[in-house]
């Protein structure tokens, strides 16, 4: 076998067998070891995703560097592309901490809008659920997320056990929670059906809801682009709404969502006229008119117009 391996070429049958030691030894710290046939190996657990763990987040060192980004670029770069008008602060002077805030959801800035938007005491003692597939897809990501905006990872397909555990448990420490019950940035600049997440961690915890309506940062920062065009946007706090004792979730989340549509249409015209429709069961829905996507564009193009007019005198 030797002479047949030095005729072609080839090592002798010692060495190479050496040379395979050797790459084995080579391999392993880097790549899984092997298994056995017929062994089914359990899943790879990994530290981020909805396992990350934000806990170092929340401790003074790190709350202190928020508190400075917060306070400083994060204000300073809100100001500059969004110069947000804020309304209904008034609403919150009853409100005893902590509370879960709900807004609409139509861009990336709506984060760094409402962080520099919600007033204290939340506003250092808050903590933004943010979708564990997209913040914290990576490790990189999951520490950028929790050091930056105080993030924790939440499951937005489903309402998991953990993600929902771990939010009551902040709540209960006096932590309180920003959600975008949407679960996703619009796509069309309408808004999404809510989905029960807010309303599940307001009976669960037994805190009030704090509907928030967002305008105007998908003008600004829409979902598919990359670059911001600076631009106006409001923000509109709404009273507190209580969980009902006979109130089950979905009806609890039907009426964060339509005190959120009402908050729209105060936007849109004023306090009054949009009493009147909330009244009378009148208020225009976020997600639109049901129909083809031209339709829905000339529609939302209506409502910016309006907004615009809304503050010009009448004519003589």
């Amino acid at each position: 076998m030797s002479r047949l391996a030095k005729h072609l070429g080839l090592p002798s049958l010692p060495r190479s067998l050496s040379l395979l030691r050797r790459y084995r030894l080579l391999e392993f710290p880097y790549r899984a070891p092997l298994s056995p046939q017929g062994i089914e190996l359990s899943p790879e657990c990994h530290n981020f995703g909805p396992n990350y763990d934000t806990a170092w987040a929340r401790r003074y060192p790190a709350r202190l560097t928020r508190a400075a980004l917060i306070d400083g670029p994060m204000r300073l770069a809100v100001f500059g592309l969004a110069a947000p008008a804020r309304q209904g602060l008034d609403r919150l002077a009853s409100l005893q901490s902590p509370a879960i805030f709900a807004a609409n959801h139509h861009s990336h800035l709506d984060t760094p809008l409402l962080l520099t938007s919600i007033p204290e005491p939340w506003r250092h003692q808050l903590v933004v659920g943010a979708a564990a597939d997209y913040f914290f897809g990576t490790r990189i990501t999951s520490v950028l997320s929790a050091l930056a905006i105080g993030a924790i990872p939440i499951e937005r397909n489903r309402v998991s056990r953990r993600s929902a555990d771990q939010a009551v448990e902040l709540v209960d420490r006096g932590w309180s929670l920003l959600l975008f019950p949407e679960g996703g940035r619009s796509p069309d600049g309408w808004g999404q059906p809510f989905r029960g997440g807010a309303a599940y961690l307001g009976q669960k915890s037994k805190r009030p809801v704090v509907p928030i309506h967002i305008e105007g940062t998908g003008r600004i920062l829409r979902k598919g682009k990359a670059l911001p065009r600076p631009s106006t946007t409001s923000v509109t706090f709404g009273h507190p709404i209580w969980p009902r004792p006979d109130e089950n979730t979905i009806r609890l989340a039907a009426r964060i969502e339509a005190t959120v549509a009402a908050l729209a249409d105060e936007t849109a015209t004023d306090w009054y006229q949009a009493a009147r429709r909330a009244n009378a069961g009148t208020t225009p829905q976020l997600s639109g008119p049901e129909s083809a996507a031209w339709r829905r564009t000339w529609a939302l193009g209506d409502r910016r117009r309006i907004r615009a007019n809304r503050h010009r005198w009448p004519r003589t």
